[in-house]
């Protein structure tokens, strides 16, 4: 996790304020932590994203903020800097998003990003959530409120390939 985020930070930093040049590895335990507490509280479901070949550690995929009475989470997506383009988010966003709907029993999922996150638009697009609007202020990151493109997610909406 150190490593991947370490070399990742003038890509994933760009808009992730959690992966930055003073990264440490207390950091990484602390994440790790954290998604072990996540799952077994039933609230934050985080997936490290390997390749199958050398086990280096890719990114990962996960949901959040999780809401029971309205059954729906949202969905963040990472991947390191050396990786991208390679398809590698939107076939771990699917897989997921699959897991929420199948495992979760969620009606709904939404990815939330940055307007100009073009590469995570996509990797939205990619797995069939739709484009919805752009909510005002809907992000806080690095100390302000941003404007964020919403994209909602269905079960009927999630692509062929990743159901």
């Amino acid at each position: 996790m150190f490593d991947a985020a370490r070399s990742s930070v003038a890509s994933v930093g760009r808009w992730l304020p959690w992966c930055h040049a003073g990264y440490e590895r207390a950091d990484a335990h602390a994440w790790i932590s954290h998604c072990q507490d996540g799952w077994s509280r039933g609230e934050h479901f985080a997936f490290p994203i390997f390749d199958l070949h050398t086990g280096e550690l890719l990114g990962g995929a996960g949901l959040n903020q999780r809401n029971r009475q309205h059954r729906s989470a949202n969905l963040g997506y990472w991947v390191r800097q050396s990786r991208h383009g390679e398809g590698i988010a939107a076939h771990a966003a699917a897989l997921v998003a699959r897991f929420g709907f199948e495992q979760l029993g969620l009606i709904r999922i939404e990815i939330v990003v940055m307007p100009d996150n073009h590469a995570s638009r996509r990797t939205a697009e990619k797995t069939g959530a739709r484009f919805e609007a752009i909510a005002r202020q809907r992000l806080w990151a690095n100390g302000l409120a941003h404007d964020a493109a919403v994209y909602g997610l269905t079960q009927a909406d999630l692509l062929p390939s990743a159901r």
